[in-house]
């Protein structure tokens, strides 16, 4: 058989390739090995035996064993009822992490706002009155530390210093929406004091600039789309008071910070050139919440194309950098399991508004990878915990088992079998 030769194009466009493939290859050898100085530098004087344990553990891989969606979300779920009862506060919010270095933490207002809606979902897929008693615990507990303004404050209860903050108080919004379409009219007042303080201390353009967190780096937020979803919700709670208008108008302030494949520009706690993927999976779920509150096509365009190029970066195995720069080029070499649940849940939404195959399956793999981590057997304070980073010792969440980790994991997986079972 005669050789034909390829031509000259063909030979340049596979050599493009091949150089392409072999940066990102040389780029991730980089990563690991800064990582691993990184990590050996600021490694703890002595970590625990349980510490040590899981380090070996995450070294040896990824373990093959998929548990499943249902077996996950019932492990998920028992292990964040663990995590209220066993809050060093000891106060009916739920356990900030477990640390294998510390224990148990004391409650985080923010994550604890938004674990509500998912007990909330969770008591009413499963018909257990005591998914609904906790929820309760975790509304009347925001009721009692919410400021008189209407605010909650950053970081932990037991955090200094103890001030307002935008993202928080609408994370905590989210519940107490929550708890206002399912429990009534008690949980009114707080909604109405969160949703009006947030509406009033927005700045013209909409971007919130007056009440920062004192926990992270300095600077306007595109991810708080999150915070405007949270308007969104109280708007349908409590129609009328203009908080869905407050909602829309940051998420078209944020849309001047997004490049055209997505990307975000401020849009991450402490390096907005190599974001987290959680603070990008805050961003797109904004932005999807705005198209759904709004019908706006043009935001659903936008939320298309962050979700192509997070889709894009899912290798086969459900592997998604903790970190990605603007080109969504890996800028990490661990994977941050909660931006990978969170993608995951946005990629679903995204399939239900489009159809699209492509997003349905980039879902599938990241819940997958993020459920191989699941342990659903042994002590209570791993079981159906889900770690910061895979392997533990990323730099997020490193060394622990976080609430909205295992949040983020029910959610998305809930809604994977709700669309299976379609």
């Amino acid at each position: 058989m005669r050789q034909v030769n390829s031509p000259p194009a063909c030979r340049r466009y596979s050599s493009l390739i091949r150089h392409a493939t072999d940066t990102i290859a040389a780029m991730r050898s980089l990563l690991h090995t800064i990582s691993t100085i990184r990590n050996t530098l600021s490694l703890p004087a002595r970590l625990t035996p349980a510490a040590r344990k899981e380090r070996r553990s995450d070294r040896r891989g990824l373990p093959d064993l998929d548990p499943g969606p249902a077996a996950v979300i019932d492990a998920c779920t028992a292990w964040l009822g663990a995590a209220q009862d066993h809050s060093a506060s000891a106060d009916g919010g739920v356990a900030r992490d477990y640390s294998l270095l510390t224990g148990w933490s004391s409650s985080y207002p923010e994550t604890t706002g938004y674990i509500i809606p998912t007990m909330i979902a969770m008591a009413q897929h499963t018909g257990d009155a005591a998914l609904h008693a906790r929820a309760r615990r975790m509304l009347d507990w925001c009721l009692a530390i919410q400021f008189e303004h209407g605010g909650f404050q950053g970081g932990k209860i037991d955090s200094t210093p103890r001030v307002a903050v935008t993202f928080n108080t609408g994370q905590v919004l989210l519940g107490l929406a929550a708890g206002v379409t399912a429990y009534g009219a008690s949980y009114g007042s707080a909604l109405h004091r969160a949703a009006s303080w947030l509406r009033d201390s927005q700045d013209a353009d909409g971007c919130w600039r007056q009440h920062p967190t004192p926990f992270a780096q300095a600077g306007e937020k595109a991810y708080e789309t999150h915070v405007a979803w949270g308007l969104f919700e109280a708007e349908r709670a409590a129609p009328g008071h203009g908080y869905g208008a407050a909602g829309l108008r940051q998420v078209d302030w944020a849309l001047g910070k997004q490049q055209p494949n997505g990307w975000f520009a401020s849009n991450c706690l402490d390096n907005p050139a190599l974001p987290l993927s959680h603070t990008i999976g805050y961003a797109l779920r904004g932005l999807l919440e705005a198209h759904r509150f709004s019908a706006r096509t043009d935001l659903l365009d936008a939320a298309l194309r962050t979700g192509s190029s997070i889709a894009n970066a899912v290798a086969a195995d459900g592997y998604l950098p903790g970190r990605l720069g603007p080109e969504f080029l890996p800028g990490a070499d661990y994977a941050c399991l909660t931006g990978s649940a969170q993608n995951a849940h946005c990629l679903l939404l995204l399939y239900q508004l489009t159809g699209e195959r492509r997003y349905l399956d980039a879902a599938r793999r990241l819940n997958r990878y993020v459920r191989r981590t699941v342990a659903i057997d042994g002590p209570a304070h791993l079981r159906g915990g889900v770690k910061g980073s895979f392997p533990v010792d990323g730099d997020y969440g490193s060394w622990s088992y976080l609430n909205w980790a295992a949040k983020f994991c029910i959610d998305a997986n809930l809604l994977e079998l709700e669309i299976h079972d379609a």
